[in-house]
Formats: C-alpha cells, sequence, structure tokens
C-alpha cells in the first residue's frame, strides 16, 4: 500500500528529521512554542519538546493508526505522539487496545522511557504540530500531507489505515488522491467500523480516542477490540 509522490527523503529517520525542523505552519509552531514556555503547572520542571511530533513504531508496519495532532501537553511536551497526555488519556485508551490486539507491548503511554514498542503498527498525525482547540485550519492539513505522504512511502509492508476521527480519515483520503490513488465514488463517509477498499489497501474508521468520547460512552473499549480484531483478520 503506497501513496506516491515527487522527490522525498531517502529514509524514515531523514522524514523524520523533515518533519521536527518543519516551519510550513506560522500559526501552530507559534502555539506550540507558546505552550512549551508557560507550561501546565503539573509539568513546570518539565522542558517542552515544542517543535513537530514525528510518527513511531515498527517500520515493518502493516498497518498505520492515522491520529489528528499532537496534545498540547501530551505529545508537544513528550515529542511522541500519543503519549503523556494523563492517565486515562487518548493514549492509554488507544493503547491498551493496542495491546489487547496484540499491536504493542504495553497498555499505557505516558513516558517516552517507558519501553513501549509497537509489534506491526506505526502511528502518526494528520497534524504534526499542536493546534489551538484541538483544531487545526484546512490549509493546515494540507500542508501537512507531505510528511504524511513521505513516510508512507518508508513503510513499504502497509496494508490497512485505521483514521482515529474525520479529519485524519479525510487527510488520508486526500494524500491517497494526490498518490494517484483512485478513490472510490460516491467519496467514502467516515463512520465508526467502515471499511473502504483503496486499492491495493484498506482504509478503517474509528472514533478518536479523546475524553469527550470515552467519558461519554460514545467509545467504549469494546468497540475498539471489534474494529481492531478485524484490522488483524484483514492483514495478509
Amino acid at each position: 500500500m503506497s501513496v506516491s509522490g515527487g522527490t522525498r527523503p531517502s529514509s524514515l529517520s531523514a522524514v523524520q528529521r523533515a518533519i521536527i525542523s518543519c516551519q510550513r505552519c506560522p500559526r501552530l509552531r507559534s502555539y506550540c512554542q507558546q505552550v512549551g514556555r508557560t507550561r501546565r503547572a503539573a509539568f513546570r520542571d518539565q522542558v517542552y519538546w515544542a517543535r513537530p511530533v514525528p510518527g513511531f513504531g515498527d517500520p515493518a508496519a502493516r498497518v498505520l493508526i492515522l491520529g489528528l495532532a499532537p496534545a498540547a501537553h501530551g505529545a508537544n511536551r513528550t515529542g511522541r505522539v500519543f503519549t503523556g497526555d494523563g492517565v486515562g488519556s487518548s493514549g492509554d485508551f488507544l493503547m491498551a487496545a493496542l495491546k489487547r490486539a496484540g499491536f504493542s507491548n504495553i497498555s499505557t503511554s505516558q513516558r517516552t522511557d517507558d519501553g513501549l514498542a509497537l509489534r506491526d503498527a506505526y502511528i502518526a498525525a494528520a497534524v504534526r504540530c499542536a493546534p489551538p482547540a484541538n483544531k487545526p485550519l484546512p490549509e493546515e492539513v494540507d500542508r501537512c500531507l507531505p510528511h504524511l505522504i513521505d513516510e508512507v512511502a518508508h513503510l513499504e509492508n502497509l496494508q490497512v489505515v485505521v483514521a482515529l476521527g474525520k479529519i485524519a480519515w479525510d487527510a488520508w483520503l486526500k494524500a491517497s488522491a494526490l498518490g494517484g490513488v483512485a478513490l472510490p465514488r460516491p467519496r467514502p463517509a467516515f463512520a465508526h467500523g467502515a471499511f473502504v477498499r483503496l486499492h491495493p489497501g484498506i482504509l478503517v474508521g474509528v472514533y478518536h480516542p479523546s475524553r469527550q468520547n470515552t467519558n461519554t460512552g460514545v467509545l467504549t473499549p469494546k468497540m475498539y477490540d471489534q474494529v481492531f480484531r478485524a484490522v488483524r483478520r484483514a492483514l495478509r
């Protein structure tokens, strides 16, 4: 499963370095740096990452998990997506599901030195900088798409993309179209549990594991287990 494009960095580590040094979105860069200076009281003594956040995981992954963007006091602080945004956070909810499905060795994601290792999975975000109010502008999503395309070019075994929420879903569809993938018509609509075949891979939609969804029962562990079991069965 690939998303084609033009000239790109020669390795996954080169893509990650390019992401970290990106300055394409002044509003987001300013916000991340501001958060890193003011900090949350609980993290007052910590040095924030406050830079764009690359993906992480297994370079041989068959599954890409695509989120929205770093959390201001989570990945923007720690430098790893879905890491450090509190006990019972979206990162813990996601990692617990991945552990149950056999894609992760531990069920939490609070620190970059926690020993977390993903198996057959790679996690990235549609937008690599924390946006104000967790709402990136459409043009900011578009500016970030080349990073996603470059990353995916080095995930040579990719078969399934799991989009966490509508923004990630739409970003993957746009990145696929930019790479010359013929999208089904009508354009696939996001829904939790949706499976769409995009030659030669599969796009899966799930609700984002935000506290707004998990604390209200909109999203439950059982719902994630059902989807990730289906993802496991879909792998070749």
